[in-house]
C-alpha cells in the first residue's frame, strides 16, 4: 500500500468516526478487573497497565516514530510533530518509541523534546541494532543515540530485531544495574524470528518485548503473547494497524452499534481496543505524526476494554471484511 493510500484510508476512518467527547467523568480512580487484567482511569486519565517487573503503570497507547519522524528540520515539517509531542503528556500519554535505524527520527525527537522541556514527562524507548557487530559497535551506537535524543538515560532500551541478542542482553542487564537504563528488552517484526524469540522468552529474563500485532495479524496470540504474560514480560505492539490493512478493510463501513458499549468512536479506536485489551499488552505504539490522529488513538485508552467474547466478535468482523 502506498503512503498516499494509507493517508487517505486513515482520513476516511476519522471522517466516519462518531461524534462526542472521549473523556470520562469520575470522582475517583476506577479499577477494572476483567479477563483482560487490570487498568485504571480517573478524570480524563488514560487507561493503563503495570509493567510486570516493576509495577510502574504505562498508558495503554503511546506513539511510534518509524518513517513519520524521519524528516528534515524545516519549520513546515516539524510543526505537526511538535504539536503531537507537546500534546502527548497533556492528553495523558507518555511512551514514545524510536530507533537509530529510523533515519533522522532520534535527532528530531531529541530536538523537540528538549525544546518543549518534556523529557521528564516522556517514557522514552529506543533500540540498539548494532549488536550483531559486537559489543563495542553496540556501545558506540548507544552513545550516539544518547546524543541525538539529548538524554543521559533511556527509560527502555531494546535489542532491535534480535541483533546480536545473546551478547546484548547481558550488556543491557549491566546497564540497568548501573542505572544507565530503567528497563530493557527485545524487538522483532519478522515472523521468521519467532522461534528464536520463543526460546529467548523461555530462558532469558527481560522487562519488555516489542512485537508486531494487529487485529488482522494475530499469529502471536498462539504462543508468544501467552509466554510473555507467563514470564512477566510487558508487551509493546508495533504496527497495531497492520501496516494500514485494517483501514483498507473497513473503508466506508459503519462502526457496529455494539461497539458503542466500549465507547469506540472510530475504526482506529476499534483496532487499538482489540490490541490493548489483550492481557499481555501494556502499550500499543501506532505511528503518530498529526494531532488529530493522536487524539483519536488516545481515545482508545478511555472507557471499557472488551472481554474475551467481545474480542472474538471484533476479530470475526475484521476477518469477514
Amino acid at each position: 500500500m502506498t503512503a498516499h493510500k494509507l493517508s487517505m484510508s486513515r482520513r476516511q476512518a476519522l471522517l466516519n468516526a462518531l461524534g462526542g467527547g472521549l473523556s470520562l467523568t469520575m470522582g475517583s480512580k476506577l479499577l477494572f478487573a476483567s479477563e483482560n487484567g487490570f487498568a485504571w482511569t480517573a478524570d480524563g486519565e488514560l487507561l493503563s497497565k503495570p509493567i510486570p517487573s516493576s509495577g510502574e503503570r504505562i498508558p495503554l497507547v503511546g506513539i511510534g516514530t518509524a518513517r513519520r519522524y524521519d524528516v528534515a528540520s524545516s519549520k513546515e515539517e516539524l510543526a505537526p510533530l511538535r504539536e503531537v509531542l507537546s500534546n502527548l503528556p497533556k492528553l495523558g500519554g507518555k511512551l514514545v518509541d524510536t530507533a537509530p535505524s529510523y533515519g533522522k527520527a532520534e535527532d528530531v525527537l531529541g530536538d523537540l523534546i528538549s525544546e518543549l522541556k518534556i523529557r521528564d514527562k516522556i517514557f522514552l524507548a529506543t533500540k540498539v541494532g548494532a549488536g550483531g557487530k559486537g559489543r563495542d559497535a553496540a556501545l558506540k551506537e548507544i552513545e550516539a543515540s544518547k546524543k541525538r535524543l539529548k538524554t543521559d538515560k533511556f527509560d527502555l532500551l531494546q535489542v532491535h530485531n534480535l541483533g546480536g541478542v545473546k551478547e546484548m542482553l547481558p550488556l543491557l542487564r549491566d546497564m540497568k544495574k548501573a542505572g544507565e537504563i530503567r528497563y530493557y528488552g527485545v524487538t522483532t517484526t519478522f515472523e521468521r524470528q519467532y522461534p528464536e524469540l520463543e526460546e529467548l522468552l523461555k530462558k532469558e529474563p527481560m522487562d519488555f518485548l516489542q512485537i508486531d500485532y494487529a487485529i488482522d495479524n494475530r499469529g502471536v496470540e498462539k504462543s508468544i503473547l501467552p509466554l510473555a504474560q507467563d514470564k512477566g514480560i510487558a508487551v509493546l505492539t508495533a504496527l497495531p494497524f497492520g501496516r494500514g490493512r485494517v483501514f483498507e478493510a473497513f473503508k466506508d463501513k459503519p462502526i457496529p452499534e455494539w461497539a458503542a458499549e466500549l465507547e469506540i468512536k472510530s475504526w482506529p479506536q476499534f483496532a487499538l481496543k482489540y490490541i490493548i485489551s489483550h492481557p499481555a499488552v501494556v502499550c500499543a505504539i501506532p505511528g503518530t505524526a498529526k494531532l488529530d490522529y493522536l487524539k483519536d488513538n488516545l481515545g482508545a485508552a478511555h472507557g471499557k476494554l472488551p472481554d474475551e467474547a467481545t474480542r472474538r466478535k471484533m476479530a470475526a468482523l475484521v476477518d469477514a471484511a
